[in-house]
């Protein structure tokens, strides 16, 4: 098979990464570290480079943040790049704080701040009634402007306390219902990325990229 067909270099040395470069968009160590465990074996993946400007996430949806991470990356770098935007939709919150979950509680994105205000809001609601689904969009970019989209969700329930000291942001609030009651961040990575909304986003992406 060629690379352009399935995205793989099949010429690759044995033990190392094989395929074209892809540059990821995020600055976040966690998603870094996931997206490289997911990606590691098709792509010779690189971290976002030092230097490059925030991106303003002003887009009213998830797609049109993560294209548009991607997009500016790619013109950068002159390499394809994947980004992705993730939403925490909390039922009893009216779906909040959704396309805003990174900067919930202030501008800076402070993942404490942002989980002592999800519990605080969440403060007397039991149960069921503290469903949520987190939906991830991931866009791959190509240099030559082209793109592919794809789109995970997972549901879960918003633990009272956080619980767990792996993953980052609400892993450890979010208890997905497909599990055996853990929340995210009490999981193993290998454990998280079997259910995770990121690792479900980018399955249909890379199906798609198989696809043609």
């Amino acid at each position: 098979m060629t690379a352009g067909a399935t995205g793989r270099d099949d010429t690759g040395v044995a033990g190392e990464p094989v395929g074209p470069d892809l540059v990821l968009a995020t600055a976040n160590q966690g998603k870094l570290a996931e997206l490289t465990d997911l990606l590691g074996d098709r792509y010779r993946v690189r971290p976002r480079p030092h230097g490059l400007a925030d991106t303003i996430e002003d887009g009213d949806t998830l797609e049109a943040n993560a294209i548009k991470k991607a997009t500016e990356v790619s013109a950068d770098t002159g390499a394809m790049a994947l980004a992705d935007d993730t939403g925490l939709f909390v039922d009893a919150l009216d779906g909040r704080p959704g396309v805003h979950t990174a900067r919930y509680a202030g501008p800076d994105g402070d993942d404490a701040a942002n989980r002592a205000k999800l519990v605080a809001e969440l403060a007397g609601v039991d149960g069921p009634a503290r469903r949520a689904e987190f939906r991830t969009v991931i866009a791959l970019v190509r240099p030559d402007g082209t793109s592919l989209v794809a789109a995970g969700r997972v549901e879960g329930l918003i633990a009272e306390e956080p619980r767990g000291e792996r993953g980052f942001g609400y892993d450890p609030l979010f208890a997905p219902i497909e599990g055996d009651g853990r929340t995210f961040a009490e999981m193993a990575l290998d454990e998280k990325q079997a259910l995770s909304h990121r690792a479900r986003a980018l399955a249909a992406l890379l199906d798609r990229l198989d696809a043609g």
